[in-house]
């Protein structure tokens, strides 16, 4: 299904197709006035999407989550909105690290009120720091500074004082054979023990994920109950979580 395409993903398609770009030229290009890009452009900059550079738009380190914050932005906002929508007021939710999580945890901010949010993330936690009606409980353990994020034993001794009904993760890939995936080890236990807290674990990933093969099996089994995916999601493979019990809820 083809989606309406809204001037602030057109931004961001063009700054991660290219980088860097003038903002004189994003305003050509759309067809608006410099006015209205700086705009929007401070808008994303605020959100720690981009980053503004003497008259340039530039995208963040591509090691960066708030770069991958802009990749496929569409896609990512419309499924951290329909996970939004699972949580209630009042609720506590846990929230592991990436870019799909790290706009559920925005947009729980702006849309619910007197939530508790766990997460391992210390992205997450500074994403969301000004925000009202929320407290923010940052799990403890190794910082690891490209991810942002915290691992090691100490995040499972920090989660094991919590219970919650969700528990949202994102995902590096998926097959067949291993299940969902994660490209690295220290992150994958941090799952697996956060999981290890919660009555079911969500997924939200794009649904190019699923053609990616990690290297980290999650080996979360039955805890996975649903899927956040947009609607490219092979029907094939759709049918495969469906036979192993995990439901599938896509955006379009």
């Amino acid at each position: 299904m083809r989606r309406k395409v809204n001037r602030t993903n057109q931004i961001l398609e063009l700054i991660t197709g290219e980088g860097k770009i003038e903002v004189a030229e994003l305003a050509r290009r759309l067809d608006v006035s410099q006015v209205t890009i700086r705009k929007d452009l401070d808008n994303l900059e605020e959100r720690g999407i981009i980053r503004r550079e003497h008259g340039w738009a530039v995208l963040h380190n591509g090691d960066d989550l708030s770069a991958r914050l802009a990749y496929h932005y569409q896609e990512k906002e419309l499924i951290a909105r329909r996970g939004a929508e699972l949580v209630q007021d009042g609720e506590s939710v846990m929230i592991e690290n990436g870019s799909c999580c790290a706009l559920l945890a925005e947009t729980l901010t702006r849309t619910h009120r007197d939530l508790t949010i766990l997460t391992n993330s210390a992205f997450i936690a500074s994403y969301i720091r000004d925000r009202e009606h929320v407290q923010i409980v940052l799990l403890g353990g190794i910082y690891q500074p490209e991810a942002q994020v915290m691992v090691g034993p100490m995040v499972r001794q920090c989660a094991e004082n919590f219970w919650v009904d969700r528990f949202f993760i994102g995902v590096d890939g998926w097959s067949e054979r291993t299940g969902f995936t994660n490209r690295d080890q220290l992150r994958a236990q941090a799952v697996r023990d956060m999981a290890g807290q919660a009555e079911q674990v969500i997924v939200l990933t794009e649904s190019e994920k699923f053609g990616i093969r990690g290297t980290v099996p999650l080996n979360l089994k039955n805890q996975i109950k649903m899927v956040i995916t947009d609607d490219r999601l092979d029907p094939g493979t759709a049918q495969i979580l469906c036979d192993q019990g995990i439901e599938i809820n896509t955006v379009d």
